[in-house]
């Protein structure tokens, strides 16, 4: 098969392109309003036209990128999503991410795909564990962090309080790009730093379900209407002045810094002010080191690698989708492509846009730019297709899994339904699949970050391939990479199981627990115990 003849791509048209787009993740602890302010900013680059709610309440619809049945009925996310948006003459590439920490391991392979991270704050609860595990893989990706602070609709800590834990706590110097008048559950306005102390007074929308309406106010009417809330604030402000927390490009793509909003996304209050920082601030895509460490320039033939997979978005066809990440060249569907690990040609005839549950066929893509394959059944995370010299980016790596349980058909009929499950499932990422030769073929051991993992397993193995599972859970919490030497003896230990075949080639040795592992690094110091890469960055322990 040949690829369709097609017109010479520029490398000027390449490299403007690229300039334009934006692609960012927006990464939070669950119930910080994630979803909430995803839509938001939809709404305010006139992406849709009413926003919906994270619980779908009255006569609110559920979040545009939540489209998975399990995801509406528990008003949580549990899978990623990619939302184009156009806007300024900017493409913003959001790639939104689960919000459930049990499902934190997509949120990983997603901030493989982009440029910028989001780090959204609750206003009342600050810097949580699963905001701080995912800010250190963002570091760890070299991801400069713009942070936002959301719900100062609401009661809340002081604004400096929260600026000295991100300080303190993850080593970010904070440089405030707006400020609130009013204390968090008394929100009346921002101040713009940006823009010469600039203010805008905030008027709430019924529901919060249009934009909310934006009113300048200069100074001396502020001082008149805001009273003491005003006074206050300028206080702040000035102590920002002396302190010189104004923002700097080059600390901020360091990852140095961190330029800092307040708002209030169900609201939209401040969400207008976000969207221009990152059009503004948010760096363009750029050389991407491929597996040698040799830079792919963004106007080099076509690249890209699979950061997601997917199966079943579109219930009527039961199909397979493959999220690319564009890294360089143009792409034009259509296009016959190299898949790198197995050398062979990969055509693109089918080729979509994702906006939450929505799809429709997209003809060209950037860098910087999602694109979804359909039916792609040969490709798997991490797998990388090109146009041209070839080219391989690094694998993404597996996260340190925390529980495990073993799957069994419950009807032996259905084995091989089972099986193509199973299968699918590994290679979407859903669970990390592994097999000994002591329990066979037939019985995997699932590996997950968090329990609820198993909940999916159980929810699609029914309603996608008909095989009802059964999950028998296994008392283990840790798992080691080992290797052939070290296995046999391993395998012998009371309190350690070794596991072979997993997907990745690697062989893992399976603990109870911590302290376990540590009496049998003592006891056998010879034995091959090392700790999996978490994202990016060494799991503790």
């Amino acid at each position: 098969m040949s690829a369709p003849t097609r017109t010479p791509t520029g490398r000027n048209e390449v490299t403007s392109e690229a300039a334009r787009r934006r692609t960012f993740a927006v990464i939070s602890h669950p119930d910080a309003g994630k979803s909430t302010l995803t839509e938001a900013l939809a709404l305010h680059a006139a992406a849709i036209t009413s926003a919906g709610a994270v619980h779908g309440k009255g006569d609110r619809r559920g979040v545009t990128s939540d489209w998975m049945e399990m995801e509406q009925a528990r008003g949580i996310s549990i899978t990623s999503a990619a939302l184009r948006i156009e806007y300024q003459d900017r493409v913003l590439n959001l790639l939104d991410t689960p919000g459930h920490a049990d499902f934190s391991e997509d949120t990983y392979r997603v901030l493989a795909a982009v440029d910028c991270a989001v780090m959204l704050l609750d206003s009342a609860k600050g810097l949580e564990p699963q905001t701080l595990k995912l800010f250190d893989v963002a570091r760890g990706r070299g991801i400069p962090v713009i942070t936002f602070v959301n719900k100062w609709d609401r009661p809340g800590r002081e604004p400096l309080e929260l600026l000295d834990e991100i300080e303190q706590r993850i080593g970010l110097r904070p440089t405030p790009l707006n400020w609130p008048v009013g204390i968090a559950g008394d929100f009346r306005g921002l101040v713009d730093r940006t823009a010469g102390n600039a203010y805008t007074k905030l008027h709430r929308t019924p529901g919060g379900a249009t934009k909310a309406v934006e009113e300048p106010v200069d100074a001396a009417r502020a001082a008149e209407i805001e009273g003491a809330a005003w006074e206050q604030a300028m206080e702040e402000l000035a102590l920002l002045d002396e302190i010189g927390a104004h923002y700097d490009a080059e600390s901020f793509l360091a990852g140095k810094s961190s330029p800092v909003l307040f708002g209030a996304a169900l609201p939209n209050f401040g969400v207008s002010h976000l969207l221009r920082t990152l059009i503004t601030l948010a760096p363009a895509p750029s050389a991407r080191a491929d597996a040698s460490g040799t830079p792919r320039p963004v106007d080099a033939p076509f690249s890209g690698f699979v950061f997601k997979m997917q199966a079943n978005m579109d219930k009527a066809h039961r199909d397979r989708m493959a999220f690319v990440r564009v890294c360089s060249g143009r792409f034009d569907r259509g296009m016959v492509l190299t898949h790198a690990a197995s050398g062979r040609p990969f055509a693109t005839k089918y080729t979509q846009a994702v906006f939450g549950a929505e799809r429709h066929t997209l003809d060209t893509a950037y860098p910087g730019d999602v694109i979804a394959l359909v039916n792609a059944q040969a490709l798997r995370v991490g797998d990388t297709l090109y146009d041209g010299p070839k080219v391989e980016f690094p694998p993404i790596p597996s996260f340190a899994p925390e529980h495990f349980a073993v799957a069994r058909a419950v009807d032996s009929g259905r084995y091989k339904q089972f099986r193509r499950g199973i299968e699918q499932l590994d290679s979407e990422g859903v669970v990390q699949v592994l097999v000994s030769d002591v329990r066979g073929e037939q019985a995997p051991v699932l590996a997950a970050v968090g329990p609820l993992q198993f909940d999916v397993v159980r929810h699609r193995m029914e309603h996608e391939f008909r095989a009802p599972v059964e999950l028998s859970h296994l008392d283990y919490s840790v798992a080691r990479r080992t290797d052939a030497a070290s296995a046999p003896v391993l395998h012998g230990l009371s309190g350690a199981e070794v596991l072979t075949r997993r997907s990745d080639g690697e062989l893992l040795v399976l603990v109870h627990n911590k302290w376990r592992l540590r009496v049998i690094q003592r006891d056998h110091p010879e034995l091959l115990m090392e700790p999996l890469l978490a994202g990016g960055i060494e799991e503790e322990g």
